[in-house]
């Protein structure tokens, strides 16, 4: 079990490990010197937001190599910058805990609290996820004590937690301390903690069923007063409540800002995981981001005389990882828990070919995600229920290509919901669904047993069906699975008891997933499939309808990436990858909305995906015109230009210029590439036996003929000819 750490101790080692690596390492570090005493006392805040306990993840970012994160790094970090200022405040602005990685979550978070002893965090509030496991638990947390699931002899946290607005219903105590006083270079700062009101909309309602959340700006400004009469004037908010932005800050934190007495100077935010660096009303708002991957260093200057706050700037410092030796201490933790963790994380359940992704749904043909799909599955088959919803939050972080450990899919399911079946007809579980989409969002839960459209005007579900594409009965009673979670939402946002009779309690969420995992004898290869899209109702397939000829047409040009969709069978849209702007894709067939690329398989007609037909090939030299009739340039002998369109006397080569149609500018297709021993043909008969690995322009193609000019033909033969269009 850890020993709690003198601060003092702390800094004048660490001072001395700093002092001798750059001596070592020949680099000159200068440390400011502490404010002289007739100066302003020079105060730095060392804070973090929304770590998650994800103590041992490294964040990654696309198109960017570098690696963000991970508890001995941002130690490591926290600790430079504190060795710069012995007047140095560290501090938390809440969900240091919840939705944790195994390493913390196995051991009741406990872990995440001893490396938040070692960094020498001094205070905290709390946020929506320290009350997941209702406040009793948390309580442990905070003053101590054994659980079955964590470590003997837990002492608990040595540094306060603070909460203005936490209050228990039934008494009107204040569940923790409002604010705590702590001085620093000889004066005295405030911190007031307070969380979001929105609280019991992001937890178990039985978590705090027994608690009140009250205004943040009223419980903020009650406070102020009885600070201020203790001769206090440099005030901090430690406040977990949302805001983004550097520079103009904006969100819920910026209204609070101007609500709360001008005599408070700084407010830390938190909960929307965004970085924010600005003033509002004079009130500096920062935020630093999530999991550990930054930090905020705020720099304060303090008149003796006043004890006011007359300086205040940030900085938002990304934890990267390649800029720093993580700290060992730290590091040390981190080994110990996975050392006594690791057989069960790394437990191979199944295996994937490529990355299984998640989360919300989205606007869109296609509103669902490979990993929803796969949870939502599993609910159903662990439930033997009709139809399965799984919240998008509750989905936090992917599969990755390759084997799957039980430590992965405890990731993307960490809080330990548990399944509840109940009962609903038709009608009702379109209300559910209508429930669930925004305005501003779209859809927000997975889906498993139906499908279903929605319009983007109203919002409403269109058009809801079984999996085999049969319509949903309104009066038909079906079984539903959910999580507990959305079951006891404390408002009953997701319509499920309003719509439900009857409940059974079932597995753990994540035993159900590991469970459904473990039953695929080969490697799951879940995909996007349209259970959810975005579309009028009765979309069918004669809007896709398009001649669709045996030989391609031309070659599309992509000029961003686009979406290859599958029409299938009962009319759905299923997404089935990005394809990149360097692909050469060949088409079938085309019409207004959609371009045909072989089979059942689509591109819609955008201007990002624009049908060339052939080319012209320049036999001499001649004018390129523009669209006024001007000429821009001459084309040279031998120049091959991509033409777009065929008009009676020109080409259209793109963006409005055109060559005349003449006999310098002959039009052709494609290009045949012999391979084996195949025949030259003029007037049905052989003329010549064409060499292997010889190449020749087709101007036409008509049946199986392939015409190169001069009344010569090749005819199509498999494994002989291959005609590849332009």
């Amino acid at each position: 079990m850890r020993r709690r750490i003198r601060r003092s101790i702390q800094r004048r080692l660490l001072k001395a490990t700093l002092a001798f690596t750059a001596a070592a390492s020949a680099i000159v570090i200068s440390f400011p010197a502490a404010a002289a005493e007739e100066g302003n006392v020079k105060v730095q805040l060392l804070g973090i937001n929304d770590l998650h306990g994800k103590i041992d993840v490294t964040g990654t970012l696309a198109n960017d190599p570098k690696k963000y994160g991970q508890a001995d790094y941002l130690a490591a970090y926290l600790h430079q910058r504190e060795a710069t200022n012995p007047n140095t405040i560290m501090m938390h602005s809440g969900d240091m805990v919840g939705g944790s990685s195994p390493i913390s979550a196995l051991l009741q978070d406990e872990p995440t609290i001893e490396i938040m002893e070692s960094i020498g965090i001094d205070i905290g509030t709390v946020g929506n996820h320290e009350f997941d496991e209702g406040v009793p638990e948390m309580n442990r947390l905070i003053k101590g004590g054994d659980h079955v699931n964590g470590t003997k002899g837990y002492d608990g946290m040595n540094f306060p937690l603070v909460a203005a607005n936490v209050k228990y219903k039934d008494t009107g105590k204040l569940v923790l301390d409002p604010y705590k006083i702590i001085e620093s270079g000889g004066e005295k700062i405030a911190f007031i903690g307070v969380a979001t009101t929105a609280t019991p909309s992001n937890v178990v309602a039985s978590a705090v069923e027994n608690i009140d959340f009250t205004d943040e700006a009223e419980a903020i400004n009650k406070y102020v007063p009885e600070i201020k009469s203790q001769g206090v004037k440099a005030i901090v908010v430690l406040a977990h409540v949302p805001v983004e932005g550097v520079g103009t800050p904006t969100g819920e934190l910026s209204d609070l800002a101007n609500k709360v007495d001008d005599e408070v100077d700084v407010i830390y935010g938190a909960h929307n995981h965004k970085k924010a660096n600005g003033l509002v009303d004079n009130k500096l708002l920062v935020q630093a981001w999530e999991y550990g991957k930054a930090f905020v260093d705020v720099d304060l200057e303090i008149d003796r005389n006043t004890h006011d706050i007359v300086k205040k700037q940030a900085e938002i410092v990304d934890v990267v990882q390649e800029n720093i030796t993580p700290d060992p201490a730290v590091k040390g933790i981190l080994k110990k828990y996975a050392d006594q963790t690791g057989p069960k994380l790394n437990e191979v359940v199944g295996k994937t070919t490529e990355a299984i992704e998640g989360g919300y749904g989205k606007k869109g043909a296609v509103g669902d995600n490979a990993l929803g799909n796969l949870i939502a599955d599993g609910m159903n088959d662990a439930m033997k229920s009709d139809f399965a919803l799984m919240n998008g939050g509750g989905i936090r972080d992917v599969i990755n290509a390759g084997d799957i450990t039980w430590g992965e899919l405890f990731n993307v399911q960490p809080f330990g919901n548990y399944l509840v079946k109940t009962s609903v007809t038709g009608e009702g579980l379109r209300d559910i669904v209508n429930a669930q989409i925004s305005s501003q969002y779209g859809p927000d839960c997975s889906i498993g047993g139906f499908t279903y459209k929605w319009d983007g005007k109203t919002n409403k579900v269109t058009e809801l069906k079984m999996a085999d594409g049969s319509p949903v009965q309104d009066k038909k009673v079906y079984t539903l699975t959910v999580n507990n979670y959305m079951y006891d939402h404390a408002d009953d946002k997701y319509r499920i008891r309003a719509n439900g009779t009857g409940r059974t309690d079932g597995a753990v969420d994540l035993d159900a997933t590991v469970n459904y995992v473990k039953s695929f004898k080969e490697p799951i290869a879940y995909k996007a499939s349209g259970r959810i899209s975005e579309g009028p109702a009765g979309e069918t397939p004669s809007e896709w309808e398009m001649e669709k000829e045996q030989s391609p047409v031309g070659r599309l040009i992509l000029k961003k990436p686009v979406k290859l969709m599958k029409l299938e069978k009962d009319g759905s849209i299923t997404e089935i990858r990005t394809v990149n702007a360097k692909e050469n894709l060949r088409v079938y067939g085309s019409n207004s909305k959609w371009h045909n690329v072989g089979g059942n398989y689509f591109v819609a007609a955008d201007p990002n995906a624009v049908l060339y037909t052939g080319r012209v090939l320049i036999k001499e030299d001649m004018k390129l015109y523009s669209s006024n009739g001007l000429v821009y340039r001459t084309l040279k002998k031998g120049e091959a230009v991509k033409v777009y369109s065929l008009e009676e006397d020109k080409y259209q080569v793109g963006n409005g210029y055109y060559v005349k149609k003449d006999r310098s500018a002959v039009y052709f297709e494609g290009m045949v590439s012999i391979s084996g021993d195949v025949s030259l043909w003029k007037d049905g008969k052989s003329v010549k036996t064409l060499k292997k690995d010889s190449m020749y322009r087709v101007y036409g193609v008509e049946d199986d003929l392939l015409y190169v000019g001069g009344g010569y033909s090749i005819k199509l033969e498999a494994g002989k000819v291959s005609y590849s269009k332009n």
